[in-house]
């Protein structure tokens, strides 16, 4: 039998905690948009009707969710290094499906704010536990085998558009899960459905890239040579992400193109698809993360130290900022004057989202503020909490 032992000491990285805790802070903006943005505002990546200013509320947190998966990866080979190999699998697979079922049952009723399930969500959290249990089954290969295997699921996985895709069946329900979903709904019974936003594959390759890059934050890598590559790689995506896009050649299935003003072109310009996540998505949002990174490890700064704290806790500080947007969606639901009796709206997943509530833009850039700020007591005692104890469950949240 192989006896468990204690992880070693947690490796903490200070250039991955800040590009992290920014992540977080630009998270909480789309989740602030999404319960309080007044529906009028209609669709922020809609060039016919959409502002530059409204636009980029939702664009700049495109870059979350492709960093927020990458340095999950990341971590993940750091956290391997405190663990023989057997338990780091072990460790990944629990992980993984404690993270699942965290998403079907917890971050399903924060969202939907109903007891009854009526619509089980799957999200970002679903495809990093999902993605954990498929690195779980491939830590046995080398890093070469893993790097390969996500460069190909990186930069292939857009051949996917050219290609006839089942539209029926059970073939079409795998093919969706894994490789396309796109707010898919599939029924699970007469009165519940699965609602699947992102598709499994594409994120996981993202993983499986950091998992690779976090190779290079072991104490016998060359910081100077580290911060080379990063720079190198992170330019590199950038560059194909300009020329690709502006040709239109390939790794978006959406294309752009000129529009009423020049701005609003520009707009289209960066308008990459997340749903699934496109080769060009992920260039324009990993590239230049890959660049801080490689500019961040020296960096010391009352902001950053700020930005460290959100880093450290990462998921508990995702738990947190969902739970106190809909507590606070209730509490000004209410406060507008709305009645129980409009609790729930037909056709709307998500309860306490009657038609015409929340704010303009500017009220929702002041509820945003109004979180992290709140947030940060809690964040910064609980990443001093896990500096300091030792306990399993730590590693879960």
């Amino acid at each position: 039998m192989t006896t468990l032992t204690e992880p070693g000491p947690k490796q903490r990285i200070t250039s991955i905690d800040i590009v992290r805790g920014l992540i977080m802070l630009l998270m909480a903006i789309d989740h602030t948009r999404d319960f309080f943005i007044n529906s009028s505002a209609g669709n922020p990546v809609n060039m016919a009707t959409t502002t530059p200013i409204y636009f980029f509320t939702r664009w700049v947190t495109h870059f979350c969710a492709p960093n927020f998966v990458f340095l999950s990866g990341m971590s993940a080979y750091l956290a391997g290094r405190r663990r023989s190999p057997g338990e780091f699998r072990t460790f990944l697979v629990k992980r993984g499906l404690w993270l699942i079922v965290f998403e079907v049952v917890f971050l399903t009723f924060a969202l939907t704010l109903d007891p009854l399930f009526h619509v089980i969500v799957l999200q970002v959290i679903w495809v990093i536990g999902f993605s954990m249990i498929l690195l779980a089954l491939l830590s046995r290969g080398s890093l070469t085998v893993i790097g390969i295997l996500g460069a190909v699921i990186f930069f292939g996985h857009d051949i996917l558009d050219y290609l006839s895709l089942p539209k029926t069946g059970a073939a079409n329900f795998l093919v969706t899960m894994f490789f396309t979903a796109f707010g898919s709904v599939f029924p699970l019974s007469k009165t519940r459905i699965l609602l699947d936003i992102y598709a499994v594959i594409p994120w996981t390759g993202v993983m499986l890239l950091g998992y690779v890059f976090g190779s290079m934050y072991t104490p016998s890598f060359d910081a100077q040579r580290r911060q080379r590559i990063l720079r190198i790689a992170g330019l590199a995506m950038i560059a194909l992400f300009l020329v690709f896009r502006y040709f239109n050649i390939y790794g978006d299935p959406a294309p752009w193109s000129v529009q009423r003003i020049p701005a609003i072109s520009m707009l289209s310009f960066l308008n990459a698809s997340k749903y699934p996540p496109s080769l060009l998505y992920l260039c324009m949002t990993i590239g230049p993360a890959l660049v801080a990174l490689s500019f961040l490890e020296n960096v010391k700064s009352k902001f950053t130290s700020v930005l460290i704290v959100y880093g450290n806790v990462p998921f508990f500080y995702y738990i947190l900022h969902i739970y106190l947007i809909r507590a606070l969606d209730i509490i000004i639901f209410f406060m507008s004057g709305y009645h129980t009796s409009q609790i729930v709206t037909p056709g709307q997943p998500f309860n306490f989202q009657p038609p015409a509530f929340g704010f303009g833009l500017g009220g929702v850039y002041l509820v945003w503020l109004f979180i992290i700020t709140i947030l940060y007591l809690p964040c910064r005692w609980y990443s001093k909490y896990k500096r300091t104890h030792h306990q399993w469950w730590l590693s879960y949240l």
